[in-house]
This record gives structure tokens, C-alpha cells and sequence, in this order.
């Protein structure tokens, strides 16, 4: 990842995330607790999201996320997550 596409996802939050696998089409799952799931209705991927209000994820665990959904820097900005 692009150093300048780094420091600006860095600092997003869990509730910014899963807005955005949302408008990307991912559907949200029926869930409880701290674990949410989302499906692409497309291809069937599920990605889970530890939920910590108004939280960021530290480094491994949000390159890891992002690695799983497999957005590119173009997605990151039509999704409004960097500029």
C-alpha cells in the first residue's frame, strides 16, 4: 500500500468501514456481540469486522482486513475513505 494511501486510511474508524463495505455491496449479516459479518452478494465473500465503537484497528489487524475485501486505491476514494 502507497504511503499516502496509508496515512489517510490509518485513522479510519470501524463505523466508517462498514458503511463503506455497505456501499461497496456487501450486505450485513444478522449478528450479536462484537462480531459483524458482511456478505458480497456477488461472489459470496464474507468479511467479519470486530466492532469497537468509535475505534481504529491497529496496523496488522486493519492490513489484514483490508488484504480480505481486496480494495484498490481507486475504491478507496470512489468510497470516500481517502482523497
Amino acid at each position: 500500500m502507497k504511503k499516502h494511501v496509508w496515512e489517510q486510511i490509518k485513522s479510519v474508524t470501524c463505523e466508517e468501514l462498514m458503511k463503506a463495505l455497505v456501499k461497496d455491496g456487501f450486505i450485513h449479516q444478522v449478528t450479536s456481540g462484537a462480531v459483524q459479518a458482511f456478505r458480497r452478494a456477488c461472489d459470496k465473500k464474507y468479511i467479519t469486522i470486530h466492532y469497537h465503537s468509535k475505534k481504529t484497528y491497529g496496523e496488522k489487524m486493519l492490513i489484514a482486513l483490508l488484504e480480505d475485501i481486496a480494495w484498490s486505491e481507486e475504491d478507496f476514494k470512489r468510497l470516500r475513505l481517502i482523497k
